[in-house]
C-alpha cells in the first residue's frame, strides 16, 4: 500500500467535488495527492490528448486551498473499474465522484463506482457534487456499527478522521425487535426497554477502550431501533463524513455491499466512506 490518497477525474462536477475533498484529506494526512484518469479501451492505446487539459485544470483545483500538496497526475487506458480497483488497493484512501439523481432524491454511485467501493482493500468515500446544502467540512464524523459484526478498521478509521480535524463523532448502533417480541410489543410498548438499555451499554462497552485511545476527540453514542440505512443517512446531515462498514460478499452476479452501505451510498448527504472489515 502506497501512502497517498487517490482520486477519479473524469471531469465531470462530481468528480471535482472529489478532487477538491480528496485534496484536502491528502493535506489533512499529509500525504501526495495522485490524480487518476481513465479512458475505456484497451491499455494499449495512447491516451487521448485532452486528458492531459482534463487533468491540469483537476490539479490547479486541487491546489487551490494554497496548502503545500504534492499532486500527481495518471492517464491510464484500459476498464474504469479494473483500473481504479486496482489503485484503491494501492492507495490508503479512494476518493470517487456520485452523480445526484436530482428530483428523485438521493444519489446514484454508478456501477463503476460501485464495483470500486465493494472490492476494494482499503476505503473508499464517495462524494457528490455540492447542492448548495452539502456537508459541513468541519461538521462532525458519524460511523454505523454493528454491534454483531463490528470492526476495529471501521472505529479505528473514524476515530483518526474525527482526531485529524480535531472534531467530534457520532456513532450509530441501529437494533430491531426480533420477531417473538413483534407481537407482545402492540400490547407493552415498554418491552424493548431492556434490550435497548442491553444494546447502548454493550456500545458504551465497545467505545471505551477507543475513547482512551483517542482523548482529544468529542465522542457520541446512540443505539437506535429502526433500519439502519435509513437512520444512518438521516444522522448524516451536516455531517463532514459519513463512515459505513462493509463485510466481503460475492454473490452469483458480482460483489455486494450489503443494504446499509447500499443505502448510505446512495442517499446520504454527506461524503460516505465505505470501509472493509476484513
Amino acid at each position: 500500500m502506497t501512502a497517498q490518497v487517490t482520486v477519479g477525474v473524469d471531469g465531470s462536477a462530481e468528480s471535482l467535488a472529489a478532487v477538491a475533498w480528496a485534496a484536502r484529506e491528502a493535506v489533512l494526512r499529509d500525504v501526495p495527492l495522485q490524480l487518476l484518469h481513465v479512458e475505456a479501451g484497451a491499455r494499449s492505446a495512447d491516451p487521448d490528448g485532452g486528458a492531459a487539459a482534463l487533468l491540469a485544470a483537476a490539479a490547479e483545483r486541487a491546489r487551490g486551498g494554497g496548502a503545500a500538496l504534492e499532486v500527481d497526475v495518471r492517464c491510464v487506458r484500459g476498464r474504469p473499474e479494473e483500473v481504479l480497483g486496482g489503485a484503491a488497493d494501492d492507495s490508503e484512501l479512494t476518493v470517487l465522484g456520485s452523480r445526484g439523481l436530482g428530483a428523485l432524491g438521493g444519489f446514484l454511485a454508478g456501477s463503476v463506482a460501485l464495483g470500486v467501493v465493494a472490492t476494494a482493500r482499503h476505503p473508499v468515500v464517495l462524494v457528490r457534487a455540492p447542492d448548495g446544502g452539502g456537508p459541513a467540512p468541519d461538521g462532525a464524523i458519524v460511523a454505523g456499527v454493528d454491534l454483531a459484526h463490528h470492526s476495529d478498521r471501521l472505529l479505528g478509521f473514524a476515530f483518526t478522521e474525527a482526531a485529524r480535524r480535531g472534531g467530534a463523532l457520532h456513532v450509530l448502533h441501529c437494533w430491531s425487535l426480533p420477531p417473538v417480541y413483534v407481537y407482545a410489543g402492540v400490547v407493552d410498548p415498554h418491552i424493548g426497554d431492556e434490550l435497548g438499555q442491553r444494546a447502548a451499554e454493550a456500545l458504551e462497552e465497545l467505545l471505551e477502550p477507543w475513547r482512551k485511545a483517542y482523548p482529544g476527540v468529542r465522542v457520541g453514542h446512540e443505539a437506535l431501533t429502526g433500519a439502519a440505512g435509513a437512520r444512518l443517512v438521516d444522522a448524516a446531515k451536516g455531517a463532514a463524513l459519513l463512515a459505513v462498514g462493509r463485510r466481503t460478499r460475492r454473490l452469483p452476479l458480482g460483489p455486494h455491499v450489503g443494504p446499509v452501505a447500499h443505502a448510505a451510498v446512495h442517499h446520504s448527504p454527506a461524503p460516505v466512506a465505505v470501509v472493509p472489515l476484513d
